[in-house]
């Protein structure tokens, strides 16, 4: 292993993805580490543990990368992040209050211990490339959000959801894979595809190009992005927000 390297060993378990992660975190391998861990946690279904015990860091000051991993995650997958570090790197995590952005624990069973499952749920569908795919598509979401009760969001859901289905059928050759989960009032909707080119967001330069693509999707959503998916290609994805409920309505997710 180089200098300049870090290694990401990826252990799959029942209540969390856990990575163990060596080598050294210096400045050429900071964005290693810092992408590596977001490729990953865009597969995590439930949590993701980072297992630092045997990482050196070089200048204490990077290890903010945690921090900013921490809000990614937030946003896209939405999945709770935690970090197992001996003592000495403990103390410099608190020093660089990154204790304020993930929970740092000792040990792989306290890490576990202290991911915040919230209730959420979810769903997974790969459409095929055929004539009629966004038709199916809008319709699966109505469904989804109905059964889910919160069909306020349906109509913003459905847009975001044929916009991204478009955009891989118009510029890959993937079958689109459409996620769709709620959690504490916030939706997400996502495509992935195996195209690892990222999604651009883009003027329309004739008002006869069919859609309006990213545009449109950073319009309605509250926050967007591309993430590098660890198995392979991308996942373009976009955030919603539950307006409020009056008081006694019945409520999910």
């Amino acid at each position: 292993m180089t200098r300049a390297s870090v290694r990401l060993d990826v252990d799959r378990q029942e209540r969390a993805t856990v990575v163990g992660v060596t080598g050294e975190l210096n400045l050429a391998s900071y964005p290693t580490l810092r992408d590596g861990l977001l490729k990953i946690a865009t597969d995590a279904p439930d949590g993701l543990v980072a297992d630092i015990r045997d990482l050196a860091v070089d200048d204490s000051s990077l290890v903010s990368v945690f921090s900013l991993i921490a809000m990614r995650i937030g946003d896209w997958p939405g999945i709770p992040f935690t970090l197992v570090a001996g003592a000495a790197l403990q103390d410099l995590l608190r020093r660089h209050v990154v204790d304020r952005y993930v929970p740092v624990r000792g040990d792989l069973a306290a890490a576990t211990a202290a991911l915040d499952h919230p209730v959420r749920r979810r769903c997974e569908r790969t459409f095929p490339r055929v004539e009629g795919t966004s038709s199916h598509i809008r319709e699966f979401v109505t469904d989804k959000l109905t059964e889910w009760q919160v069909p306020e969001l349906a109509e913003d859901a459905r847009l975001i959801a044929t916009e991204l289905v478009e955009n891989v059928l118009r510029h890959t050759t993937s079958e689109p894979r459409l996620r769709l989960d709620l959690r504490r009032g916030v939706c997400t909707v996502a495509v992935a595809d195996q195209d690892a080119r990222p999604a651009m967001l883009l003027e329309r330069l004739s008002p006869f190009e069919p859609g309006m693509g990213l545009k449109l999707v950073a319009q309605i959503a509250r926050s967007w992005g591309c993430s590098r998916s660890w198995a392979s290609g991308k996942v373009v994805w976009a955030v919603l927000l539950r307006r409020p409920r009056p008081a006694g309505a019945r409520s999910a997710g």
